[in-house]
């Protein structure tokens, strides 16, 4: 496992999987979700084992929050490391359905 920079990675969308990515050279980092009227619901995260602790999740959940408030979206934190996320980060916490 090489260093990854946070700040040079990408996150994305991956519809059809339903799930937000974030490639870590030949591993991913994501967040599966529902879709459902008006609401995305965060049901998993997962982090490979290598880039546990290292802030890999917490910055594909920030990229999700800020696509679900960019899509109008309110959000229900089904995923426990979601949920704890939004009550370390108030600015999150008007999302919740």
């Amino acid at each position: 496992m090489s260093e990854i920079d946070l700040d040079k990675t990408v996150a994305t969308d991956n519809q059809d999987r339903k799930r937000y990515e974030l490639a870590l050279g030949e591993e991913v980092a994501v967040v599966e979700y529902i879709l459902a009227k008006g609401m995305i619901v965060f049901t998993h995260t997962e982090v490979p084992q290598a880039y546990a602790g290292k802030g890999v999740a917490n910055r594909l959940i920030r990229f999700a929050l800020d696509d679900a408030r960019a899509q109008g979206l309110s959000v229900h934190p089904l995923c426990p490391i979601v949920a704890a996320f939004i009550r370390r980060h108030p600015e999150y916490q008007d999302l919740v359905a």
